[in-house]
């Protein structure tokens, strides 16, 4: 009968001076796709940021265990050109890992092509932390994700529309109303109301824009693409080139709404209501909170999902730019 030998490092049974050096030189002695599993009696935090400064990011690194007398760690070694996964790409396969990035601030939308690592470097975040949490996100969230990366991208369109826009055309008026009122009422002892509703009146613009742009122009082309391709036609090119063009201008009108709501949540100090806000701050506050919240989900649905596939449909279709 054949047994599977793990390969385990007790690390514990070395003296401390010979603790990394001998985890260095076993991770070294692994081939690609193989793992060392480190038995320790604290978390060996540290040497993930050691690996990781002295061999580079060629390694996952998975808590199995984590005390309180023992941790244990899986460490392995990446297949050469496997890379990490963009923040965008992890949200896409899986919206509810999307929970864990809103709840560290980290931008999965407009800030989605950055990798989990870059985006916690740049926050000062633990990434050690964060990517165990990731791990663990199915386990914890019971609900089923709704399969936003599996759907045609016709119907993407359509539920983008359908269920985003169609909030946002329904909640900005009324947040632009009770922008203006609020700054009214308290603007004199809190002038941040004055900037919070001009940013507000901002965003009612860019986007009033923005979808027209999306429903008239950039969607239909994507559903005229995905029609060509399933009856193996070749679609006339449309007088704005490659779908690249609308896309990139779409993108860039997305930074520019994010950085306004980036703003807006800065201003407000996270949407907190000062001890004199009436029940109509209360109400704008609570808005601009949920409405930051669908617009985020919206926006990765269509950088991080309806874009790049439709990117890759005109590819596969012969359509060129005039």
């Amino acid at each position: 009968m054949n047994t599977i030998t793990e390969n385990i490092l007790n690390v514990t049974l070395l003296e401390p001076r010979q603790k990394h050096p001998t985890i260095f030189v076993r991770f070294d002695e692994l081939n690609e796709g193989e793992y060392l599993i480190i038995h320790n009696d604290h978390d060996p935090k540290p040497l993930y940021y050691q690996l990781l400064g002295e061999r580079g990011n060629i390694f996952t690194w998975e808590y199995l265990e984590q005390g309180p007398e023992w941790w244990k760690v899986k460490i392995s070694k990446r297949i050469t050109g496997e890379s990490d996964e963009t923040l965008g790409q992890i949200a896409a396969k899986d919206v509810r890992k999307a929970e864990i990035f809103k709840k560290y601030g980290l931008d999965f939308c407009c800030g989605g092509k950055k990798t989990v690592k870059k985006a916690c470097a740049e926050k000062g975040l633990d990434v050690t932390k964060i990517e165990q949490e990731l791990q663990q996100a199915v386990k914890v969230f019971t609900f089923r994700p709704i399969p936003y990366n599996e759907w045609a991208l016709d119907f993407l369109s359509d539920y983008i529309v359908n269920t985003h826009h169609s909030y946002i055309k329904k909640t900005l008026p009324e947040l632009v109303s009770y922008a203006t009122k609020v700054a009214g009422v308290h603007g004199k002892q809190h002038p941040e109301l004055y900037k919070i509703k001009s940013l507000v009146d901002d965003v009612n613009t860019e986007l009033s824009g923005h979808m027209v742009k999306e429903e008239k122009l950039l969607f239909p082309y994507i559903k005229a693409l995905v029609l060509a391709n399933a009856k193996e036609q070749t679609l006339q090119a449309a007088h704005f080139g490659t779908v690249q063009n609308p896309i990139q201008l779409m993108e860039t009108e997305h930074e520019l709404v994010g950085k306004n709501l980036d703003d807006i949540r800065v201003l407000s100090k996270n949407y907190s209501v000062p001890e004199d806000g009436c029940a109509s701050y209360s109400l704008l506050y609570k808005m601009l909170d949920e409405f930051e919240s669908d617009l985020h989900l919206h926006i990765h649905l269509e950088n991080n999902i309806l874009f790049p596939k439709a990117l890759e449909v005109e590819k596969g279709n012969s359509a060129v730019a005039l």
